[in-house]
Parts: structure tokens; sequence; C-alpha cells
């Protein structure tokens, strides 16, 4: 917020909700740290070629489903999450990108993104879950 009059920061942006989510019968808005929050979500779960007037956006992480579930490939997850964040959020640096699986359940990487928003330079985390060999 502003302090002189409590207006948003334009540069965090605001914008529909995401996932859409109606409250009140109105559309909800997200601003400021969340909407960061949720772009980064949308980055991620979007493949590469999914969006039609925008073919570059999304990550390379789908082309990975059916991967083996080896050290390259979580080399290659954290690369195309690190990359994709790099490209198309430019509100962010990104500050680390990990992954590993808990015991138990191979077919799953928990993403560790921690990132610094450039506005306000407030350091904030993500875990985005991701599964390998979806299919089986």
């Amino acid at each position: 917020m502003n302090p002189a009059d409590g207006a948003p920061r334009p540069f965090l942006g605001q914008g529909l909700r995401f996932p859409l989510e109606v409250v009140g019968g109105r559309l909800a808005l997200s601003r400021g740290e969340r909407k960061i929050e949720e772009a980064i979500r949308l980055i991620l779960g979007t493949a590469r070629g999914e969006r039609v007037m925008r073919p570059e956006l999304g990550c390379g992480v789908h082309d990975l489903v059916f991967a083996p579930g080896s050290s390259a490939t979580v080399m290659r997850v954290t690369d195309a999450v690190r990359q994709a964040l790099v490209l198309h959020e430019p509100r962010i640096d990104v500050l680390e990108v990990g992954a590993a699986s808990p015991q138990g359940t191979p077919n799953l990487l928990l993403i560790r993104i921690a990132y610094r928003i450039r506005e306000n330079n407030a350091v904030s985390n993500l875990v985005y879950p991701y599964f390998i060999t979806e299919g089986v």
C-alpha cells in the first residue's frame, strides 16, 4: 500500500483471483504479494504452447511428466522452473529452486521456490507439488 493514499502498489499488481473465485456474487480480486504467488502457480501449471495467444508462456516441467525419477530429472525440473520464472515473472528475483521427493512417494516432487519481491525486497517461498509418472 502507498502510505499516502492507501492504494495498492501498481507494480505488485491486482486482478482476478486465480483460480477464479466468486465472493458475494462477484469475482474475487487479488492484489500485492498474493497476486504474485498466484502468477507463479499459473506459470508453473501452464505447459509451453498451451496458451494460444501466448505460446511462450509456461514451464517446461510438463515435458517431464513421464521422465524417470532420477537426480537428472530433478535437475531438469528445477532448471525448467527457474527459467520459466525468470522469463515470465518480472516482479521477483528467484533466489533458489530445489526439489525433493517425500519418503514413500517417489512419483511426487515438492518444488521449493525462494524468491524476493523486487518492489519491497520481501523474501517469500512457495512449495509446488509436481507429479512425475502421473499416469502410474
